[in-house]
């Protein structure tokens, strides 16, 4: 399964309904973003089973971004049952995302 897009409208929803969510806070202009695109894929394949692997475009949806404090991009935010667990900031390898997921996925 592709990652999904969300709206200020629907991540919140998304983060409830589902067990784990990673969510990657991206914009089109910038560099890492579109480095860590591809991985995000991956990722979505590869544990489509596990968790949900979703993407907020921070210039179309400001609301999301000031909610969970973002300053810079991409920022990755995995959440477990509703509650933020980890952050992390920049490009991340898909193993280390994987892994993490991986660890709340049962």
């Amino acid at each position: 399964m592709a990652a999904i897009k969300a709206t200020d409208n629907t991540l919140d929803q998304i983060i409830r309904n589902n067990k784990v969510v990673l969510v990657d806070f991206w914009a089109p202009w910038c560099g890492p973003c579109r480095m860590m695109a591809p991985v995000l894929d991956q990722l979505a394949a590869e544990a489509d089973k596990e968790a949900v692997i979703v993407k907020v475009n921070v210039d179309e949806n400001p609301v999301s971004a000031i909610k969970h404090h973002i300053q810079g991009i991409p920022t990755l935010k995995l959440f477990v049952n509703g509650k933020e667990t980890t952050t992390f900031v920049g490009v991340q390898p898909l193993n280390k995302l994987k892994a993490l997921i991986m660890q709340y996925a049962n």
